[in-house]
Order: structure tokens, then sequence, then C-alpha cells
């Protein structure tokens, strides 16, 4: 008896070529925004290539980032909306790189999804490329992979990788900060991308809301304070620069302000933080009671309203403050840098 044979195609185990062909020519004219002089290849080819300009810079170091969003999405499938997650993508990416001294150069994404849905597709790119164009950089490329089995419907993920350019004299490792100096934090958006693990756990099951709520101290519903997109501050940071000596810069993810500062401290210096000297957007304080997280979770686990801080002259405090206010950022003057005994903790919390 012969043997059946089935033919089979790739659509037959999920993927379709076809509709990611169509997403690529969907998405080149919003990625072409993005492109800045260096760029020279479009979308489509085998790698990205950039060019590199070196005429001003003495010792050209090559600064990289990569990250993803985490389970932040996961209220983005709640809601249905996909136009904002690739802005938190780059953020979280971009200011990393920021924070050691660099001007972000170039990005490129990595999208991987049950099946491609071109427009939901096309929405998340529009929002890398909204995010590239803040942290003016260009999006050289990317890979988008369809994977059948590995995914919810609905679900994807997202992975960002940025490259930047900095001088050698120009990095910033925290090795100068010394005592006497002062800690500037620059205002958050909110929960950036941080911490969604615990958020979904209190508000979805612990207090069994819905994205969909409304909450009167938030002034809006619930999902659209969750999907706020993190704060890209590559502009701010490169217009202080200018004018003003930085001698180091914390990015507040993950650890927050208890694990963070330290990264950016000599061993012979501590931060003294004064509580209450900044504001926390409303979702803090609603975290903190509703679920009752002591004082140095919430400090380890969030970024308690504090995007970035920075390490300045006690003598240009004033004017940085005064710059930062009329760049229309939150700026606060959140404690001092300190002698460290042995055995002391790197971060103090007072007041």
């Amino acid at each position: 008896m012969a043997e059946k044979k089935v033919t089979r195609q790739y659509a037959d185990a999920g993927v379709d070529i076809d509709a990611g062909n169509r997403f690529v020519q969907r998405i080149k004219p919003i990625v072409s925004k993005t492109f800045r002089t260096g760029v020279i290849t479009d979308i489509g080819g085998f790698a990205g290539l950039f060019s590199l300009n070196l005429q001003h810079v003495e010792k050209p170091v090559l600064v990289s980032s990569t990250d993803g969003v985490g389970t932040k999405l996961k209220i983005a499938f709640m809601m249905d909306r996909h136009d904002t997650v690739g802005i938190d993508l780059v953020a979280m990416c971009v200011n990393d790189i920021l924070v050691q001294g660099a001007t972000p150069l170039f990005f490129l994404d990595y999208l991987a999804m049950r099946k491609l849905d071109v427009d939901r597709a096309a929405d998340i790119v529009k929002g890398i490329a909204d995010g590239c164009q803040e942290a003016q950089c260009s999006l050289i490329g990317g890979e988008t992979a369809e994977m059948p089995d590995f995914y919810g419907e609905g679900e994807y993920d997202l992975a960002g990788f940025v490259v930047g350019l900095a001088d050698n004299k120009d990095i910033l490792d925290g090795s100068e900060i010394a005592v006497g100096h002062q800690l500037l934090g620059i205002g958050s958006s909110g929960l950036h991308s941080n911490g969604y693990s615990l958020v979904r756990k209190i508000f979805f099951e612990d207090l069994q809301m819905n994205v969909h709520d409304f909450i009167p101290e938030f002034g809006r519903t619930l999902g659209e304070e969750l999907l706020k997109p993190t704060r890209i501050y590559v502009r701010t940071i490169q217009n202080l620069r200018r004018d003003f000596r930085i001698y180091g810069i914390a990015h507040i993810t993950g650890g927050g302000l208890i694990d963070n500062l330290p990264r950016i401290l000599p061993a012979a210096c501590k931060a003294v933080i004064e509580r209450g000297s900044w504001e926390r957007p409303p979702v803090f304080h609603y975290l903190e009671q509703k679920a009752d997280i002591p004082e140095r979770e919430m400090l380890r686990t969030f970024n308690n309203g504090l995007g970035l801080v920075i390490v300045v002259n006690a003598d240009d405090t004033k004017e940085v403050m005064l710059r930062l206010e009329a760049m229309g950022e939150k700026g606060y003057l959140i404690g001092t840098v300190d002698e460290r005994s042995d055995g002391e903790e790197p971060v103090e919390l007072t007041g």
C-alpha cells in the first residue's frame, strides 16, 4: 500500500510569511522618521548599518544596553492598547546608557508574537519609533518572530537594544563623587516599568480591581495609570551637561533608591536621603496604603516618583534646579553625599 504524502506549508504551522512582508512595508514610513545622520540602510536588510562620525570625539567609547518591558505588557493585553509599551522599551534602554554619559545613536527591537497581527505590531513599532524620536536615536532594524506554540492568544514579548557613543573623558562612573555633593531627584511619570508583578498582584488579585475602574486619586482609570510610559531623559540630561558639572547619575529602576544609588557611589561615600523631600505620584501612596507595604520594600521595589538622581556641586544646586524647572521637569533636592564608615549602609534615610 502506497504511503500517503501530506503537502505542508509554513502557514500550516501558524507562520504567515506574507503577513511578515506586509508588516515590513507598513512600518517603513514610521521607522524612517527616526533616521538621523549616520543611518545608511533602510529596514528590511540582514543588518542595520550606521556610520560613525568621530571627528569631534577624542577617545570614542561605544556604550550599549538591552532591556525589556516586563510584565507591564500584561496591562497592555488587558487594555488592548499597544502604542505606548514601545516607548517604555526605548526608555529602559536609553536611560541606562544616558546615565553613563553616552549619547544614544541607534536602536534595535525584537518582537515575538503567537501570530503576527499586522495592526497590533504596527502600533507597537509606532511606540518604539516615538521613543526613539524622543531619545534622538534611530531605529535601524529589528526582528519580528511568529511563535504559535510559545505564546498565549494575543500575547507577545519585547526586547530592545541600544548603542550610544561617549568620549572617554565624558563617561560618568561616579568615581569623582565626593562628600558634600548634593543629590537632586528628577521626577518620574509614575511606576515606569518596574514592580509590575507586585502591582498586578495587589490590584487584580488582592483588591479584585479592573483596568477600567476609575480611580479618583489618579484622575483616570487604573489601566491608564498603569500604562503611563516611562520617561525618557535624554534631552534633559544633555541640556544640563552642556552647562553644569554632573558627577554621577543613577537610573532609578528595579531596586529603587536603595539598590541603584550605591551603584554610582564610591565605597567611602553614602547617600543621605531626606524623607518627604520630593513629591510622590498618587499611585505610590495608594499601593503603600492599600497593601501595607513597608517603607524599605517600597524604596527598593519602585522608583517612588524619582526617575533619575543626579549628583552636583553644592554651589550649582540652585542653578540646576532652576534649569530643570525651565525645562518643565520636577526637580527636588533630596539629600547629600556624606562620609561612610565601615559597616554602614550606603543609603541612609533621615527625617
